[in-house]
């Protein structure tokens, strides 16, 4: 059974940062890309960003180029969203999700976290 847990969501003021983390456990093949995906009130499930899975390519909604960056550690099986300049528009609850494509699609995803809240105040 595959289990992706992530954490390091909170409650931070605009212009802050935070660093996500998800943790994959289980049988996951470390062929896998792994992803962020993010959901705010009332709205679509959203691509946000994915690392291919040696870390070697990286793909990011075009809206969060410069100030998100996601890295992957293989040995311990984690991927990471480091977020600069966070704004209240970046408010929701952030997935991580893994699949076998390195695919930026919703519908495409094999895996999918809890998710964890990240809000941001004006």
């Amino acid at each position: 059974q595959v289990q992706l847990v992530e954490s390091g969501g909170g409650l931070v003021q605009a212009g802050d940062s935070l660093r996500l983390s998800c943790t994959c456990s289980g049988r996951l093949s470390n062929m896998y890309a792994l992803g962020w995906f993010r959901q705010a009130p009332g709205k679509e499930r959203e691509f946000v960003a994915t690392i291919n899975y040696n870390g070697g390519k990286k793909y990011y909604a075009d809206s969060l180029k410069g100030r998100f960056t996601i890295s992957r550690d293989m040995a311990n099986n984690t991927v990471f969203l480091q977020m600069n300049n966070l704004q209240p528009e970046d408010t929701a609850v952030y997935y991580c999700a893994a699949d076998r494509t390195f695919s930026r699609a919703v519908d495409r995803q094999d895996y999918w976290g809890q998710g964890t809240q990240v809000t941001v105040s004006s």
